[in-house]
């Protein structure tokens, strides 16, 4: 799965993201590209669990394109 987060904009922030993923999955990848503000997710966790996850992380998630 992608996601568009606009508002990741840093190091710092690519951690948190990955950090509240890995809260619903510790195995899942996570891949993000800061310069497109894109996070590619592998998990066995479903998507509603990981956007959810995202949002009360602050990191309010767009489907990726």
């Amino acid at each position: 799965m992608q996601f568009q987060i606009d508002n990741m904009a840093c190091g710092g922030c690519a951690t948190n993201v990955t950090k509240a993923i890995q809260s619903v999955d510790p195995q899942a990848k996570v891949d993000i590209d800061l310069s497109l503000k894109r996070v590619t997710v592998e998990s066995g966790a479903d998507q509603s669990a990981v956007t959810a996850v995202l949002e009360k992380a602050g990191f309010p998630p767009r489907r990726a394109a």
